[in-house]
């Protein structure tokens, strides 16, 4: 399986977009700062939204087509499928 993910710094706060195959790992390395850049300099890492397919290249694809996308479209997301925006890491 592979995932595309975004988290969150807080509530409409900063955003990162990435892609996996093993959520639960990637969102610990986040968590734990293990991944340096972007998400470790904001402090960016609860699990907000995922989407899950069996195919790498529609995996990599979904998440360039998400980050291309203006910022009122990504919380549009989040809202429809976590609206409390809770930590979804919780539940892997």
């Amino acid at each position: 399986m592979y995932f595309v993910y975004i988290l969150a710094s807080k509530k409409n706060d900063a955003l990162y977009v990435g892609v996996t195959n093993d959520l639960k790992r990637r969102v610990f390395e986040h968590k734990n700062n293990l991944v340096e850049g972007f998400s470790s300099k904001y402090n960016i890492d609860i699990l907000v939204y995922y989407e899950q397919t069996t195919d790498i290249k529609s995996a990599i694809e979904r998440e360039k087509y998400i980050k291309k996308w203006n910022r009122k479209w990504k919380l549009e997301l989040i809202e429809r499928n976590n609206p409390e925006w809770k930590d979804l890491y919780c539940n892997l």
